[in-house]
Parts: structure tokens; C-alpha cells; sequence
């Protein structure tokens, strides 16, 4: 089989994309495992996943919404709030990710970490294709 320079360098960075995913996918030290979450409201689904909500540090969730019936125009870094099991609130620092429209959606979700520890906390996002807000709820191990 004779594969040509381009076929080879090709091959080569599959491979590598591959093997780096999960180091790529690997939340930081310290950061508690928790699971995805989601929600199935008015024809709009929406997945969060903690990426990062380790102590002193800013807090991340992957977010991905899905839909076949609307446009997805909400801006999440307005219709997002982060409450801590002690009542405070958190609003978002920033989104990084697909920009608002269309039927498919998937970014990062940023806010700052919460100023005590906490044992459990919420992710409520108002609108995302529903009139009542969306909450996404996690107690810490």
C-alpha cells in the first residue's frame, strides 16, 4: 500500500485527536464528578453537565440544547442564575460557544465559584423555548 505524505500526515493527527479526547474531556483535580442533567420542556432539550465546580475556582458547566420546533435566541449569560444551598446567587461571568439561533446549541457556561462551600446547588435557566424556568439541581459527595 503506498499512501501519499498528506494521506499519512492525515492519518497521523486522527490518531492523535483520538488518544488526546479524553485528556481534552478530563475535569481538573479537585473537581467532584457529578452528572449530566437534563430537561424535556415545550419541544427544547437541554443538558447540563458540571464541568468545574471546584473550590476557588470559577465554575463551568457544558450546556447543550436541542430542538426541532423553535430557534434557540436566548442569551444565557442573561437568562442563567447559579443559587448555593445557602440562598446566594450567582449570575454568569461568561458563555463561550455557539452563538444565539438555530436548532442546536452546545457552549461552556461560566460563573464564579461560590463564596462558601456548599453541599448542593442549582443551575436554573429561564426561557431556553419554555415560559417557566428550567432547573437543574446537584447535591456535592
Amino acid at each position: 500500500m503506498n499512501l501519499s505524505r498528506r494521506s499519512v500526515i492525515a492519518l497521523a493527527a486522527t490518531i492523535l485527536t483520538f488518544r488526546m479526547a479524553p485528556l481534552a474531556m478530563a475535569q481538573p483535580a479537585g473537581t467532584p464528578k457529578l452528572a449530566a442533567v437534563s430537561n424535556d420542556t415545550a419541544g427544547v432539550r437541554v443538558v447540563i453537565i458540571p464541568k468545574t465546580v471546584a473550590a476557588k475556582s470559577d465554575w463551568e458547566f457544558t450546556v447543550t440544547m436541542d430542538t426541532h420546533t423553535k430557534p434557540l435566541d436566548d442569551d444565557l449569560t442573561k437568562t442563567a442564575v447559579l443559587l448555593d444551598d445557602g440562598g446566594r446567587r450567582y449570575m454568569p461571568l461568561s458563555w463561550q460557544g455557539d452563538k444565539p439561533g438555530g436548532h442546536h446549541r452546545q457552549g461552556v457556561l461560566r460563573f464564579p465559584a461560590p463564596s462558601e462551600p456548599v453541599k448542593s446547588f442549582e443551575l436554573q435557566i429561564q426561557g431556553a423555548g419554555a415560559e417557566n424556568k428550567r432547573v437543574f439541581k446537584w447535591t456535592m459527595k
